[in-house]
Protein backbone atom coordinates (compact mmCIF):
# COMPACT_ATOMS: atom_id res chain seq x y z
CA UNK A 1 0.00 0.00 0.00
CA UNK A 2 1.22 3.50 -0.74
CA UNK A 3 2.01 5.89 2.13
CA UNK A 4 0.07 9.20 2.54
CA UNK A 5 2.45 12.13 2.32
CA UNK A 6 1.59 15.17 4.47
CA UNK A 7 1.97 18.47 2.65
CA UNK A 8 3.17 21.40 4.77
CA UNK A 9 0.97 24.53 4.83
CA UNK A 10 1.91 28.09 5.67
CA UNK A 11 -0.73 29.26 8.16
CA UNK A 12 -1.84 32.83 8.80
CA UNK A 13 -3.96 34.05 11.71
CA UNK A 14 -6.72 36.41 10.61
CA UNK A 15 -6.93 39.77 12.38
CA UNK A 16 -9.52 42.51 12.16
CA UNK A 17 -8.91 46.23 11.73
CA UNK A 18 -11.02 49.37 11.92
CA UNK A 19 -11.34 50.56 8.33
CA UNK A 20 -12.86 53.93 7.37
CA UNK A 21 -15.83 53.73 5.02
CA UNK A 22 -14.90 54.88 1.54
CA UNK A 23 -16.82 55.72 -1.62
CA UNK A 24 -15.46 54.90 -5.06
CA UNK A 25 -15.94 57.67 -7.63
CA UNK A 26 -15.17 57.65 -11.33
CA UNK A 27 -13.20 60.39 -13.05
CA UNK A 28 -11.20 61.21 -16.16
CA UNK A 29 -7.47 61.56 -16.66
CA UNK A 30 -6.60 65.03 -18.00
CA UNK A 31 -3.35 66.88 -18.75
CA UNK A 32 -1.98 69.27 -16.16
CA UNK A 33 -2.07 72.04 -18.77
CA UNK A 34 -4.00 72.11 -22.04
CA UNK A 35 -4.75 74.91 -24.51
CA UNK A 36 -6.85 75.17 -27.66
CA UNK A 37 -5.48 77.43 -30.38
CA UNK A 38 -8.06 79.41 -32.34
CA UNK A 39 -7.65 81.57 -35.43
CA UNK A 40 -7.58 85.30 -34.62
CA UNK A 41 -8.02 86.35 -38.26
CA UNK A 42 -8.90 84.78 -41.59
CA UNK A 43 -6.21 83.29 -43.78
CA UNK A 44 -4.78 80.19 -45.40
CA UNK A 45 -2.79 77.66 -43.35
CA UNK A 46 0.77 77.58 -44.63
CA UNK A 47 2.45 75.55 -41.91
CA UNK A 48 1.43 72.83 -39.46
CA UNK A 49 4.17 71.58 -37.15
CA UNK A 50 3.12 67.93 -36.92
CA UNK A 51 0.54 65.26 -36.25
CA UNK A 52 -1.18 64.18 -33.05
CA UNK A 53 1.31 62.89 -30.50
CA UNK A 54 4.22 64.96 -31.81
CA UNK A 55 6.10 66.76 -29.04
CA UNK A 56 7.51 70.28 -29.23
CA UNK A 57 9.53 72.62 -27.02
CA UNK A 58 8.28 75.93 -25.71
CA UNK A 59 7.95 78.77 -28.29
CA UNK A 60 7.97 76.36 -31.25
CA UNK A 61 5.75 77.57 -34.12
CA UNK A 62 2.85 75.11 -34.35
CA UNK A 63 0.59 76.83 -36.91
CA UNK A 64 1.37 79.65 -39.35
CA UNK A 65 -1.10 81.47 -41.63
CA UNK A 66 -0.30 83.28 -44.88
CA UNK A 67 0.72 86.89 -44.08
CA UNK A 68 1.52 88.37 -47.52
CA UNK A 69 -1.39 90.83 -47.40
CA UNK A 70 -0.44 92.03 -43.93
CA UNK A 71 3.18 92.55 -44.98
CA UNK A 72 2.00 94.70 -47.90
CA UNK A 73 -0.18 96.74 -45.54
CA UNK A 74 2.78 97.20 -43.24
CA UNK A 75 4.97 98.54 -46.04
CA UNK A 76 2.22 101.00 -46.98
CA UNK A 77 1.89 102.09 -43.35
CA UNK A 78 5.65 102.65 -43.12
CA UNK A 79 5.47 104.92 -46.20
CA UNK A 80 2.65 106.89 -44.57
CA UNK A 81 4.71 107.23 -41.40
CA UNK A 82 7.67 108.55 -43.36
CA UNK A 83 5.42 111.12 -45.10
CA UNK A 84 3.98 112.17 -41.76
CA UNK A 85 7.49 112.54 -40.35
CA UNK A 86 8.53 114.79 -43.27
CA UNK A 87 5.39 116.91 -42.83
CA UNK A 88 6.14 117.29 -39.13
CA UNK A 89 9.70 118.40 -39.75
CA UNK A 90 8.50 120.96 -42.30
CA UNK A 91 5.85 122.26 -39.90
CA UNK A 92 8.50 122.72 -37.18
CA UNK A 93 10.68 124.71 -39.59
CA UNK A 94 7.77 126.96 -40.58
CA UNK A 95 6.84 127.58 -36.97
CA UNK A 96 10.42 128.51 -36.01
CA UNK A 97 10.69 130.84 -39.01
CA UNK A 98 7.49 132.61 -38.00
CA UNK A 99 8.70 132.82 -34.41
CA UNK A 100 12.05 134.43 -35.24
CA UNK A 101 11.24 136.15 -38.54
CA UNK A 102 7.55 137.16 -38.59
CA UNK A 103 5.90 137.60 -42.01
CA UNK A 104 9.25 137.27 -43.72
CA UNK A 105 7.75 136.21 -47.10
CA UNK A 106 5.31 139.18 -47.17
CA UNK A 107 7.83 141.72 -45.87
CA UNK A 108 10.55 140.90 -48.37
CA UNK A 109 11.01 143.95 -50.68
CA UNK A 110 9.69 143.50 -54.20
CA UNK A 111 10.58 145.31 -57.41
CA UNK A 112 10.06 148.75 -55.85
CA UNK A 113 11.58 148.87 -52.35
CA UNK A 114 10.43 152.38 -51.33
CA UNK A 115 6.64 151.74 -51.47
CA UNK A 116 7.03 148.55 -49.47
CA UNK A 117 9.22 150.29 -46.91
CA UNK A 118 6.67 153.13 -46.72
CA UNK A 119 3.93 150.60 -45.92
CA UNK A 120 6.00 148.98 -43.21
CA UNK A 121 6.93 152.18 -41.44
CA UNK A 122 3.86 154.37 -41.99
CA UNK A 123 0.80 152.48 -43.31
CA UNK A 124 0.71 149.56 -40.76
CA UNK A 125 1.50 151.71 -37.71
CA UNK A 126 -1.16 154.18 -38.75
CA UNK A 127 -3.66 151.35 -39.25
CA UNK A 128 -2.86 150.01 -35.78
CA UNK A 129 -3.12 153.50 -34.30
CA UNK A 130 -6.58 154.14 -35.71
CA UNK A 131 -7.78 150.63 -34.66
CA UNK A 132 -8.22 149.29 -38.18
CA UNK A 133 -5.81 146.37 -37.52
CA UNK A 134 -3.59 144.85 -34.83
CA UNK A 135 -0.11 143.67 -35.72
CA UNK A 136 0.14 141.89 -32.34
CA UNK A 137 -3.01 139.85 -32.91
CA UNK A 138 -1.96 139.09 -36.48
CA UNK A 139 1.37 137.74 -35.22
CA UNK A 140 -0.32 135.59 -32.54
CA UNK A 141 -2.75 134.22 -35.13
CA UNK A 142 0.11 133.32 -37.47
CA UNK A 143 1.99 131.57 -34.66
CA UNK A 144 -1.15 129.67 -33.70
CA UNK A 145 -1.73 128.60 -37.31
CA UNK A 146 1.80 127.26 -37.68
CA UNK A 147 1.58 125.64 -34.25
CA UNK A 148 -1.68 123.91 -35.30
CA UNK A 149 -0.02 122.62 -38.44
CA UNK A 150 2.81 121.22 -36.31
CA UNK A 151 0.37 119.51 -33.97
CA UNK A 152 -1.60 118.02 -36.86
CA UNK A 153 1.59 116.70 -38.42
CA UNK A 154 2.61 115.16 -35.09
CA UNK A 155 -0.81 113.48 -34.73
CA UNK A 156 -0.56 112.12 -38.25
CA UNK A 157 2.82 110.59 -37.38
CA UNK A 158 1.39 108.97 -34.23
CA UNK A 159 -1.54 107.64 -36.22
CA UNK A 160 0.81 106.07 -38.77
CA UNK A 161 2.88 104.50 -35.98
CA UNK A 162 -0.28 103.12 -34.35
CA UNK A 163 -1.34 101.59 -37.64
CA UNK A 164 2.01 99.81 -37.89
CA UNK A 165 1.60 98.50 -34.34
CA UNK A 166 -1.86 97.16 -35.21
CA UNK A 167 -0.49 95.38 -38.26
CA UNK A 168 2.36 93.95 -36.18
CA UNK A 169 -0.18 92.58 -33.71
CA UNK A 170 -2.07 90.91 -36.55
CA UNK A 171 1.19 89.48 -37.87
CA UNK A 172 1.81 87.93 -34.44
CA UNK A 173 -1.70 86.45 -34.58
CA UNK A 174 -0.85 84.62 -37.81
CA UNK A 175 1.58 82.46 -35.82
CA UNK A 176 0.62 80.11 -32.96
CA UNK A 177 3.54 79.18 -30.69
CA UNK A 178 3.74 76.50 -28.02
CA UNK A 179 3.25 78.20 -24.62
CA UNK A 180 4.98 75.30 -22.87
CA UNK A 181 6.63 71.97 -23.66
CA UNK A 182 4.02 69.45 -24.70
CA UNK A 183 2.40 67.45 -27.48
CA UNK A 184 -0.36 67.98 -30.03
CA UNK A 185 -3.39 66.06 -28.77
CA UNK A 186 -5.84 66.97 -31.54
CA UNK A 187 -5.74 68.98 -34.75
CA UNK A 188 -8.69 70.46 -36.62
CA UNK A 189 -7.00 71.79 -39.78
CA UNK A 190 -4.58 70.80 -42.52
CA UNK A 191 -2.07 72.76 -44.57
CA UNK A 192 -3.95 74.66 -47.27
CA UNK A 193 -7.19 75.07 -45.31
CA UNK A 194 -8.75 78.52 -45.11
CA UNK A 195 -9.73 79.45 -41.57
CA UNK A 196 -11.98 82.14 -40.13
CA UNK A 197 -11.65 84.09 -36.85
CA UNK A 198 -12.62 81.93 -33.89
CA UNK A 199 -12.12 78.62 -35.71
CA UNK A 200 -10.28 75.97 -33.65
CA UNK A 201 -6.86 75.02 -35.01
CA UNK A 202 -5.44 72.41 -32.64
CA UNK A 203 -5.20 71.30 -29.02
CA UNK A 204 -1.85 71.28 -27.25
CA UNK A 205 -1.23 69.72 -23.84
CA UNK A 206 1.47 68.96 -21.30
CA UNK A 207 1.08 65.18 -20.88
CA UNK A 208 4.17 64.76 -18.71
CA UNK A 209 2.09 65.70 -15.67
CA UNK A 210 -1.38 64.15 -15.48
CA UNK A 211 -4.36 64.64 -13.18
CA UNK A 212 -7.66 62.94 -12.43
CA UNK A 213 -10.71 65.20 -12.48
CA UNK A 214 -13.58 63.94 -10.32
CA UNK A 215 -16.96 65.45 -9.46
CA UNK A 216 -17.17 64.73 -5.73
CA UNK A 217 -20.49 64.88 -3.84
CA UNK A 218 -20.50 67.86 -1.50
CA UNK A 219 -20.85 65.65 1.60
CA UNK A 220 -17.53 63.93 0.84
CA UNK A 221 -15.46 67.08 0.30
CA UNK A 222 -15.01 67.54 4.06
CA UNK A 223 -12.58 64.60 4.13
CA UNK A 224 -10.36 66.18 1.46
CA UNK A 225 -7.75 68.92 1.59
CA UNK A 226 -4.88 69.90 -0.66
CA UNK A 227 -2.02 67.45 -0.24
CA UNK A 228 -4.11 64.52 1.04
CA UNK A 229 -3.34 61.21 -0.69
CA UNK A 230 -6.09 58.80 -1.71
CA UNK A 231 -6.05 55.39 -3.45
CA UNK A 232 -6.72 55.53 -7.20
CA UNK A 233 -7.31 52.78 -9.72
CA UNK A 234 -6.44 53.33 -13.37
CA UNK A 235 -8.22 51.61 -16.22
CA UNK A 236 -4.86 50.78 -17.83
CA UNK A 237 -3.63 47.41 -16.52
CA UNK A 238 -5.99 47.84 -13.54
CA UNK A 239 -3.12 49.43 -11.60
CA UNK A 240 -3.62 50.90 -8.11
CA UNK A 241 -1.62 53.99 -7.17
CA UNK A 242 -1.77 56.93 -4.80
CA UNK A 243 -3.13 60.24 -6.06
CA UNK A 244 -2.60 63.58 -4.30
CA UNK A 245 -5.30 66.24 -3.98
CA UNK A 246 -4.07 69.19 -6.06
CA UNK A 247 -7.08 71.51 -6.24
CA UNK A 248 -10.57 71.74 -4.76
CA UNK A 249 -12.90 74.09 -6.58
CA UNK A 250 -14.45 76.71 -4.27
CA UNK A 251 -18.07 76.28 -5.39
CA UNK A 252 -20.39 73.34 -6.04
CA UNK A 253 -22.42 72.71 -9.17
CA UNK A 254 -25.90 74.08 -8.44
CA UNK A 255 -27.58 71.32 -10.46
CA UNK A 256 -25.62 68.22 -9.45
CA UNK A 257 -24.43 69.46 -6.03
CA UNK A 258 -20.92 68.19 -6.68
CA UNK A 259 -17.53 69.84 -6.28
CA UNK A 260 -14.80 69.41 -8.90
CA UNK A 261 -11.57 68.06 -7.41
CA UNK A 262 -8.26 67.50 -9.22
CA UNK A 263 -5.81 64.79 -8.14
CA UNK A 264 -2.16 64.72 -9.20
CA UNK A 265 -0.82 61.43 -10.54
CA UNK A 266 2.81 60.32 -10.06
CA UNK A 267 5.17 61.16 -12.91
CA UNK A 268 5.54 58.43 -15.54
CA UNK A 269 2.20 56.84 -14.67
CA UNK A 270 1.13 54.48 -17.44
CA UNK A 271 -2.02 56.21 -18.59
CA UNK A 272 -3.11 59.02 -20.88
CA UNK A 273 -5.57 61.91 -21.16
CA UNK A 274 -9.19 60.90 -21.59
CA UNK A 275 -8.87 57.51 -19.90
CA UNK A 276 -11.11 56.33 -17.08
CA UNK A 277 -9.94 56.27 -13.47
CA UNK A 278 -11.40 55.77 -9.99
CA UNK A 279 -10.56 57.27 -6.62
CA UNK A 280 -11.60 56.18 -3.14
CA UNK A 281 -12.71 58.95 -0.81
CA UNK A 282 -13.48 58.53 2.86
CA UNK A 283 -17.08 59.12 3.94
CA UNK A 284 -17.00 60.82 7.35
CA UNK A 285 -20.79 60.51 7.71
CA UNK A 286 -20.57 56.70 8.13
CA UNK A 287 -18.75 55.09 11.10
CA UNK A 288 -15.67 52.95 10.35
CA UNK A 289 -16.11 49.22 9.75
CA UNK A 290 -14.26 46.42 11.48
CA UNK A 291 -13.14 44.01 8.80
CA UNK A 292 -10.72 41.15 8.42
CA UNK A 293 -7.70 41.78 6.21
CA UNK A 294 -5.78 38.95 4.61
CA UNK A 295 -2.95 38.66 2.06
CA UNK A 296 -4.05 38.18 -1.56
CA UNK A 297 -1.91 35.06 -1.74
CA UNK A 298 -4.44 33.25 0.47
CA UNK A 299 -7.23 33.57 -2.09
CA UNK A 300 -8.23 30.69 -4.32
CA UNK A 301 -10.81 30.91 -7.05
CA UNK A 302 -13.47 28.41 -7.91
CA UNK A 303 -14.79 29.84 -11.13
CA UNK A 304 -15.79 33.40 -10.28
CA UNK A 305 -16.12 32.73 -6.55
CA UNK A 306 -13.25 33.60 -4.19
CA UNK A 307 -12.41 31.45 -1.21
CA UNK A 308 -9.71 30.55 1.31
CA UNK A 309 -8.54 27.34 2.93
CA UNK A 310 -9.25 27.42 6.66
CA UNK A 311 -7.00 25.24 8.82
CA UNK A 312 -8.75 23.43 11.67
CA UNK A 313 -7.20 20.56 13.62
CA UNK A 314 -4.50 20.06 11.00
CA UNK A 315 -7.08 19.75 8.24
CA UNK A 316 -7.99 22.29 5.60
CA UNK A 317 -11.49 23.24 4.47
CA UNK A 318 -12.44 25.53 1.60
CA UNK A 319 -14.57 28.47 2.72
CA UNK A 320 -16.08 30.96 0.29
CA UNK A 321 -15.61 34.62 1.23
CA UNK A 322 -16.87 37.99 0.05
CA UNK A 323 -14.06 40.32 -0.94
CA UNK A 324 -14.07 44.03 -0.09
CA UNK A 325 -11.67 46.63 -1.41
CA UNK A 326 -7.94 46.27 -1.87
CA UNK A 327 -6.02 47.84 1.00
CA UNK A 328 -2.72 47.88 -0.90
CA UNK A 329 -0.87 45.83 -3.47
CA UNK A 330 -0.58 42.81 -1.11
CA UNK A 331 -3.71 42.83 1.11
CA UNK A 332 -7.47 42.79 0.66
CA UNK A 333 -10.38 43.23 3.06
CA UNK A 334 -12.99 40.51 3.65
CA UNK A 335 -16.62 41.53 4.10
CA UNK A 336 -17.91 38.09 5.17
CA UNK A 337 -16.71 34.52 5.55
CA UNK A 338 -13.86 35.07 8.04
CA UNK A 339 -13.48 36.38 11.56
CA UNK A 340 -10.61 37.33 13.80
CA UNK A 341 -8.70 34.31 15.05
CA UNK A 342 -9.35 32.06 12.06
CA UNK A 343 -6.26 30.36 10.65
CA UNK A 344 -5.97 30.25 6.89
CA UNK A 345 -3.43 28.84 4.48
CA UNK A 346 -1.16 31.17 2.46
CA UNK A 347 -0.16 30.32 -1.10
CA UNK A 348 -1.96 26.97 -1.40
CA UNK A 349 -0.30 24.49 -3.74
CA UNK A 350 -2.18 24.24 -7.07
CA UNK A 351 -4.56 21.31 -6.97
CA UNK A 352 -5.06 21.52 -3.21
CA UNK A 353 -8.46 20.28 -2.03
CA UNK A 354 -10.31 20.18 1.26
CA UNK A 355 -9.48 17.44 3.72
CA UNK A 356 -5.76 17.17 3.11
CA UNK A 357 -3.66 16.82 6.18
CA UNK A 358 -1.33 19.76 6.82
CA UNK A 359 1.89 19.37 8.67
CA UNK A 360 1.92 21.51 11.83
CA UNK A 361 4.05 24.60 11.58
CA UNK A 362 4.55 27.87 13.45
CA UNK A 363 1.76 30.43 12.99
CA UNK A 364 2.66 33.89 11.58
CA UNK A 365 1.22 36.85 13.42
Amino acid sequence: MGACIALAAEPYTVREYSIPTTVTLGGTVVPYKEVTFSAQLSGRVERLAGEEGAGFAKDTVLVALNNNELLAQRRSAIAQMMNADATLRNANVQYNRELWSPNSPTQAPGGMGMPNMFDQFFTKPASDFFGQSSSFLDRQADLHRYGTQTEQARNALLQAQSQIEQIDAKLRDTVSKAPFEGVITKKFIEVGDTVQPGQALLQFADTKYLQIVVDVPARLVASLSVGVRVPARLDVANQVIEARVAQIFPTADPQRHTVTVKFDLPISTRTGPGQYAQVEIQDLTIPPQTLAIIPKTALVWRGSLPGVYVLERERRALRLVRIGREMDAQNVSILSGLKAGDTIELSPIPGTTSGWVSAPTETHQ
